[in-house]
């Protein structure tokens, strides 16, 4: 048996393209073995950097626990690409992404990673700058790497 499924669709992806998902997109899921075996998937922010994923968050809770207990998680994301004109109906492209999740030790690679990470989000640098100045110290990094990744673009109709 292979690691990893291959794509039924002859829709599956390059590897630039689920790049070019993964550097565009807003959000991810993160999805994780949780309590009992269930799946527990929860809603990120994230920053994609050279086949890795980076997540920042807090080193207890469920997450934590989960991915203390089992490192292999999965991450997916959905984006809204185009409509054709006349055509209600998007064009979405979606990843989904397998990988081993690790906690960032290194205090000056999660310093670097944040900055880039909040550059994604935040409205200023100087609101980047408010922010870690109060709670950089505190930040936990989440970082993702990649062993196998698919996308395909479906049009929702």
């Amino acid at each position: 048996m292979e690691k990893f499924r291959k794509m039924r669709r002859f829709k599956s992806s390059r590897p630039e393209e689920c790049e070019k998902a993964l550097d565009t997109a807003g959000r991810g899921t993160l999805a994780v073995v949780g309590d009992g075996g269930y799946p527990y998937c929860v809603p990120v922010n994230f920053l994609y950097d050279g086949g890795r994923i980076y997540i920042h968050g807090c080193a207890q809770g469920h997450k934590a626990d989960a991915i203390a207990a089992c490192d292999k998680v999965c991450f997916t994301v959905t984006r809204d690409d185009f409509r054709k004109d006349g055509d209600w109906a998007w064009y979405a492209t979606s990843v989904v992404a397998f990988g081993r999740a690790k906690w960032v030790e290194d205090r000056e690679k999660v310093a670097k990673i944040i900055r880039l990470l909040a550059a994604k989000y935040y409205p200023s640098q100087e609101e980047i700058d408010k922010e870690i100045a109060r709670d950089g110290h505190r930040v936990q990094l989440l970082e993702i790497k990649i062993e196998h990744m698919t996308a395909k673009q479906v049009h929702e109709k």
